[in-house]
């Protein structure tokens, strides 16, 4: 039996130097008994995989707002893919698959319902910056409860650390962490291709010719030329690189998307109404705090009422957001007439 004693030994023979190893972890925010068959970064990975905040995850928006259609992704398939694309990368630059997986199943369980249309949206209730990746660190340090009643999901420094760093300035402070960072860029650069071509939002001659050449002319194609790269690029060094050519490939494609696509097309025609739903949303709870589930307050936020009201918020899933929208804002006939036909008045 390979128990969790054998399996750090194995992670010490088998991994890279640069691997972040279990037994080497910086710990828990909250000491806690080991397992005894499970690492630390194990342990992460199930702990988010069986939390309410992951299953959420399958009815927020990823690109289209309520699409119509089952093949469109969601923040959850988006997750999976990422994750998938992570592990091929750690596994052959040998670094620790846990650790990454972990990261890369946790990295947007704070995002908004709506996706970047409900982060902006906000915002501007708000009237300051809100930040997805400081929102999924609230979710596993405070706001996801577990079956046992504790609060929070106590991760592991180094799981915790890579999902605060996945975007921004900051680089995550482990390879594993790096690659999470750049798997997230290629999954959504190259699913987000492969829905709007499937919504008909663009064809396969609207795309960059010159980044298609270089990357690939289909989805696996070009996912294939930028994990290739990754790996190439970064085997035996400290930190998690790409090649000039494929980085400013990428890049140009990610630039291409947002001037054709995040940003005014028509598969963003509902984002408005999503914005100004969030919003109402937002103030109608400032004003009646009463109404929101007791699960939300807690001592780490108690005095923090706009806290409350954002996690809250943020928490939803775009149906359950829209749901209540209709429940608070739409009248709802209720006075019917025993004879219910207009010709009765004439």
């Amino acid at each position: 039996m390979l128990d969790r004693i054998g399996l750090e030994k194995q992670e010490t023979v088998i991994l890279s130097p640069y691997a972040a190893l279990s037994k080497n972890s910086q710990g828990r925010l909250q000491k806690e008994v080991s397992s005894d068959l499970r690492t630390i970064f194990q342990r992460d990975r199930d702990r988010i995989i069986h939390s309410k905040s992951f299953r959420r995850l399958k009815h927020k928006t990823q690109v289209f707002i309520a699409p119509e259609g089952d093949h469109y992704r969601t923040r959850l398939t988006h997750t999976l893919e990422v994750a998938q694309i992570a592990r091929t990368i750690a596994r052959s630059l040998r670094l620790n698959e846990d650790l990454t997986e972990a990261i890369a199943l946790g990295h947007d369980l704070g995002h908004t319902p709506f996706g970047h249309a409900g982060e902006e949206a906000l915002q501007e209730a708000m009237g300051k910056e809100f930040n997805h990746n400081q929102q999924s660190l609230r979710v596993v340090d405070y706001l996801e409860i577990r079956s046992n009643k504790r609060r929070g999901l106590n991760l592991s420094h180094e799981v915790r650390d890579g999902i605060l760093n996945h975007t921004g300035a900051n680089l995550p402070s482990t390879l594993e962490g790096q690659i999470v960072r750049i798997a997230d860029r290629i999954a959504y650069i190259n699913h987000d291709i492969d829905d709007v071509l499937r919504a008909g939002v663009l064809k396969d001659d609207d795309l960059p010719k010159e980044e298609i050449k270089i990357l690939g002319d289909n989805h696996s194609a070009r996912i294939n030329t930028m994990v290739r790269d990754m790996i190439f690029s970064s085997e035996g060094k400290d930190k998690i690189t790409r090649s000039a050519k494929i980085e400013q490939a990428t890049e140009c494609l990610r630039t291409f998307l947002f001037n054709n696509v995040y940003i005014g097309s028509l598969g963003k025609k509902e984002e408005s109404k999503a914005k100004r739903l969030i919003v109402n949303l937002f103030k109608y709870f400032i004003e009646n705090p009463e109404q929101i589930p007791v699960e939300f307050k807690h001592k780490e936020n108690e005095n923090d009422l706009q806290k409350i009201v954002i996690d809250y918020v943020a928490g939803m899933t775009d149906r359950y957001a829209i749901n209540l929208g209709k429940e608070l804002f739409i009248p709802t006939p209720w006075l019917k007439e025993k004879n219910n036909s207009f010709l009765q008045d004439f």
